[in-house]
């Protein structure tokens, strides 16, 4: 029998967070029961039901393996993508471009992560898909809204394919005395940047006085942006064991991991505002569309990889 070479700190995460969900149901049914008409304990209880799928999701990918893993953030990025591309303005001329994206630019990106060649992958899309992309569009000689039309499709490659792909690719790192303990990376990065976002939603609730960017995201607070960065970068020392880092390192890139979340929600809060919309889709209940959940790590992702890549892996 083939010994199980998942790390073990694994099963205790997702036993942590499988209790901590747990305990969240029954708290907003204990309040639901008590307030059946209060609009906030109704949208808590539609956040934890999507909590419970993503959680499962995710944790069974990193229970089923490598594959597993690369192929469920392939799917995260034809989820994103495929939002993302709904709500900017694009014609019949990109359909040559779309064409790429879906079913040539996405694929062979996790094609090159299965594979671990790293160097195809850093370049294929920000170099050969991005002078294809205009290529494809320009051939229909519908001018257009060209540059504006273009940068959309560009943009929706970049940050939902080529970014998102970061995560799994922390797979494809060589850290000496770390050896198959890489899936641990994904859950270091991944539960950051999303106890950074919630933290910040509690923090901004309770004591949020002092808008951070009113015309962007009138949520987001000084005091909700402290405390959640605050709180993801102790989370982050704490969970330093599973890191190859030592703890003042952990910390500093679970703050790093906090920050350029958070810049990266306004930005993608500015593209929001633009296409006057509040949400992505309504793919998952209570939180709007997966690229909802994903826009912080859209931004941390890559910084995050190339980071722990150039200091602490050998490939």
């Amino acid at each position: 029998m083939k010994a199980d070479t998942r790390p073990v700190e694994i099963y205790w995460i997702l036993g942590g967070l499988l209790a901590a969900i747990s305990l969240a149901s029954l708290v907003g049914y204990a309040l639901g029961r008590r307030k059946l008409d209060n609009p906030a304990i109704e949208n808590l209880n539609a956040r934890i039901r999507s909590w419970w799928f993503l959680i499962l999701a995710g944790g069974g990918a990193l229970l089923a393996g490598r594959l597993a893993i690369i192929l469920l953030f392939a799917f995260v990025s034809f989820l994103t993508l495929r939002e993302f591309v709904t709500q900017v303005p694009v014609r019949r001329a990109d359909h040559s471009a779309l064409f790429i994206c879906f079913f040539l630019a996405l694929p062979v990106q996790y094609v090159l992560i299965g594979i671990g060649w790293y160097g195809p992958f850093s370049i294929w899309i920000p170099v050969y898909c991005f002078l294809a992309l205009a290529i494809a569009a320009a051939l229909f000689s519908d001018t257009e809204r060209f540059l504006e039309r273009a940068a959309a499709v560009h943009w929706g490659l970049m940050l939902c394919v080529y970014c998102v792909s970061h995560i799994p690719a922390l797979l494809t790192l060589r850290i000496p005395g770390y050896e198959s303990r890489e899936p641990l990376l994904i859950v270091f990065v991944v539960l950051i940047a999303q106890v950074s976002d919630i933290m910040q939603y509690v923090w901004g609730k309770a004591f949020g006085r002092h808008r951070v960017a009113p015309g962007l995201s009138p949520s987001k607070t000084v005091e909700g942006l402290s405390g959640g960065v605050l709180s993801a970068t102790m989370l982050g020392v704490l969970m330093w064991r599973i890191t190859p880092f030592t703890p003042w390192q952990a910390g500093t890139m679970a703050f790093l991991i906090a920050v350029l979340g958070f810049l990266g929600g306004l930005v993608m809060s500015a593209i929001k505002r633009s296409r006057g919309i509040k949400d992505w889709s309504q793919l998952i209940e209570g939180h709007g569309g997966m690229l909802d959940r994903m826009d912080s790590l859209c931004f941390s992702a890559p910084v995050f990889f190339h980071l722990t890549r150039y200091f602490f892996s050998r490939t």
